[in-house]
């Protein structure tokens, strides 16, 4: 009965469903179980892949011209890796009558809703419970930065900055691909994204080698990262505590204030929704990124505010399930 009601007019399984309930599963389990702690996990695999080809190609010795295009031939190989994993995924799901079951799983596996909620929310428990130095082991997880730099309020709007980025990167931008190209195009964006997330750094080791990665990564997340915006700004028109038409100004007036041609957009959104100012002046670990601000709000961000990003957060998570479920609907 329940996989007849999965089924399309050909027999097979609806895409979307699948979808549908792997965004429902990831909900609802997120990194509770321990399928999704196992050194097998999708992207740790990938992860390793990545690695390695960074240690075997990018050799200091090699011209800047030369890591360039050794950087492009393993992003191209892990892509390639990427399709051809898929496509016997989607292949299994399409002849065998239960192959659906390893393509929900794989697909809720790839998926962050929970667990992003999960870590942010640990900012600020960590926060109420331990002081600063809770907050701060807390949000070093989630953020690049140099946590041992940042106050009460710096972790707190590192946190919230996470949650509106992250929203985009791990949530938003894998639906979309999916929808777009089933679950070969959901495969392909997380490996880009964890090719990004490793080597598409603009360090002296990674500048060459990762430009390909971070330029593809850019490019895959223009659009997604424009409708998170609109969904974080529609989550913050729904709830008393948040402004929702001041985030629509503020992504307008602001999101291209960012560094980044992207991560602007979800940022402004949320710094509008909230009444704060996000972004601005950030240590790493090796460098300092005088950015300016965006959003006109306060900078003083608090345990509260973090509990105010994650009300918005789960609503335009929502509002996401509920554009795929319209799309699978019709």
């Amino acid at each position: 009965m329940f996989i007849s009601v999965l089924e399309g007019s050909g027999g097979t399984i609806d895409p979307l469903l699948i979808l549908l309930l792997a965004l429902v599963l990831e909900a609802g389990i997120g990194e509770a179980s321990l399928l999704y702690k196992t050194s097998l996990h999708p992207v740790r695999l990938v992860g390793g892949l990545i690695g390695f080809l960074d240690r075997a190609l990018n050799r200091d010795t090699h011209a800047s011209t030369t890591r360039t295009v050794l950087g492009g031939l393993a992003v191209a190989f892990v892509i390639a890796v990427a399709v051809v994993f898929s496509w016997a995924v989607t292949w299994l799901t399409a002849e065998f009558v239960l192959g659906w079951i390893v393509e929900l799983t794989l697909t809720a596996m790839l998926l962050a809703q929970r667990s992003l909620y999960d870590h942010v929310r640990a900012v600020a428990e960590g926060l109420r419970t331990d002081g600063l130095e809770g907050g701060r082991r807390a949000v070093a997880h989630i953020v690049g930065r140099d946590a041992e730099k940042l106050d009460n309020h710096g972790v707190a709007r590192a946190a919230i900055e996470s949650c509106a980025e992250n929203f985009s990167d791990a949530v938003v931008a894998p639906v979309f691909w999916y929808v777009l190209f089933g679950f070969p195009g959901l495969v392909v964006y997380k490996c880009v994204n964890t090719l990004d997330s490793m080597i598409g750094y603009k360090t002296p080791r990674h500048e060459a080698f990762g430009m390909v990665a971070a330029r593809l990564d850019d490019a895959l997340n223009f659009v997604p990262a424009r409708l998170s915006a609109l969904f974080l700004a529609g989550g913050a028109a729904l709830l008393p505590s948040t402004r929702g038409s001041e985030a629509w100004w503020t992504l307008l007036r602001d999101s291209g204030d960012h560094r980044s041609p992207n991560a602007g957009w979800p940022e402004a959104a949320m710094a509008g929704a909230l009444g704060l100012a996000l972004a601005g002046p950030r240590r790493y670990a090796d460098t300092t990124i005088d950015d300016p601000w965006i959003g006109n709000g306060r900078t003083r961000a608090t345990d509260q505010d973090i509990d105010r990003a994650l009300s918005v957060y789960v609503l335009a998570c929502a509002i996401n399930i509920l554009v795929v479920a319209t799309l699978a609907a019709l």
